[in-house]
């Protein structure tokens, strides 16, 4: 490595802060456009080793575990602490407009939808056993190392005031020295913990595990694999006023608030529409709440989720009737000749975009068509082999629910 003098020049896409350097773009992370910083370079990263000129946008990070002198060592959860607000906002709604420009997309972007701190309600923490107790936290970037946590200002008060109850179970149910993760959810009536990367657990750690989850209070079930451990109450969520059970680390929006501002822009779009698909439906976070408006027709490849969305379903009354399909989207998609009987469709494909199931609706007749994507690269693929067709973008919405993260959700109207 070598130490060069760097002009940073703007943010990557990554979050990272950008500079020219002798042989091409250096990218030198907790950076912002307008520094110059003393940074060692090889082959296109910099590691930041001082700041010479500091940005008026600079603001101090809240977490002291964030930057290159984090406390335990780097944490890999948050790129952007250390960016003000008006950066901030600027550089994620910039993710959407960017993307879409690049597809040659001239859209209407509104201003981003803001996250606050405290909102996330799902986060992934690592953990391992050492000689000196469990290790729990998140990875250093780029890292096996585990960066050990007390707080999160991400996430919501009520995971942060159990990060000794999750550690204690943790401690339960590890059986080597091998790193593994716990997916935690906060439900209405507890803390949902799924673990991940323990092959198998004996009698003995199971009792454990059971012993530590009782006595911790405020954990509504533990799984192993999807394998229920124990469930001292069913966890529940709220979709629109429908109560449901999430399966075992399913997907579930990461906060609530912007999970609400998606449905709602989602529902105005659709209007009085009376024969709906929810594609990608997952456990039902539009699904349920569009069986309020008309008859909902909800496809998921995922069948655990599926299940949970159809068990809801059924023991909701006011709904109108909610029909559900397992199928895999990517490899079977709706056919134009299925789709035509909609007045509108909604799909929420995962990071890899909706490619071939855009294919098809855009030689449908549906009206009205909105679209969710947690990937601003791949929505602005898939709106793009809409607007060939026919259909026109009315709108796109950036919304953050990924705090200081290079992360952006958009959800986009479109009418035929």
């Amino acid at each position: 490595m070598s130490g060069e003098t760097l002009a940073i020049e703007a943010l990557g896409h990554g979050g990272d802060g950008v500079a020219r350097g002798a042989d091409g773009p250096v990218h030198v992370p907790f950076t912002l456009p307008g520094e110059t910083v003393a940074a060692a370079v090889s082959k296109g990263h910099g590691t930041l080793i001082s700041l010479r000129q500091s940005s008026p946008e600079r603001v101090a990070p809240p977490c002291p575990h964030f930057g290159p002198d984090g406390e335990n060592g780097t944490c890999g959860g948050c790129a952007l602490q250390h960016a003000g607000d008006r950066l901030y906002r600027d550089f994620k709604r910039s993710l959407v407009v960017d993307a879409l420009s690049a597809r040659g997309l001239d859209a209407p972007v509104a201003a981003l939808l803001p996250c606050g701190p405290r909102e996330r309600r799902r986060v992934t923490l690592t953990a391992r056993r050492t000689e000196r107790g469990l290790l729990l936290g998140y990875n250093q970037a780029q890292s096996h190392h585990i960066v050990a946590v007390s707080d999160c200002p991400i996430a919501s008060d009520g995971i942060v005031g159990k990060l000794a109850a999750i550690r204690a179970i943790a401690a339960a149910i590890a059986v080597n020295a091998e790193p593994f993760r716990v997916t935690v959810l906060e439900t209405m009536t507890g803390l949902d913990l799924a673990f991940e990367g323990i092959k198998a657990i004996d009698d003995r750690q199971r009792r454990a595990t059971v012993t530590a989850t009782l006595a911790a209070r405020g954990i509504a079930r533990v799984t192993l694999n999807a394998e229920i451990v124990v469930e001292p109450v069913r966890p529940v969520l709220d979709f629109g006023g429908v109560p449901v059970s999430p399966p075992p680390g399913g997907f579930v929006q990461a906060t609530r608030a912007a999970e609400e501002a998606m449905a709602e822009i989602v529902l105005g779009h659709v209007g009085k529409a009376k024969r709906i698909a929810d594609l990608f439906a997952g456990s039902g976070t539009f699904a349920l709440r569009l069986a309020r408006i008309g008859r909902v027709h909800a496809v998921e490849g995922d069948g655990p989720a599926l299940a949970a969305l159809d068990h809801a379903a059924r023991n909701m009354q006011g709904l109108k009737p909610v029909t559900v399909e397992k199928r895999d989207l990517f490899r079977r998609p709706l056919m134009t000749s299925e789709l035509k009987v909609y007045d509108a469709v909604v799909f929420d494909p995962p990071r890899a975009g909706a490619e071939a199931q855009m294919r098809e609706l855009a030689k449908s007749g549906v009206r009205r068509v909105a679209a969710v994507s947690c990937n601003p690269v791949t929505l602005a693929r898939d709106l793009k082999i809409l607007t060939e067709t026919g259909y026109a973008i009315r709108s796109v919405t950036p919304i953050d629910q990924f705090l200081w993260s290079a992360h952006v959700e958009a959800v986009a109207l479109l009418e035929r």
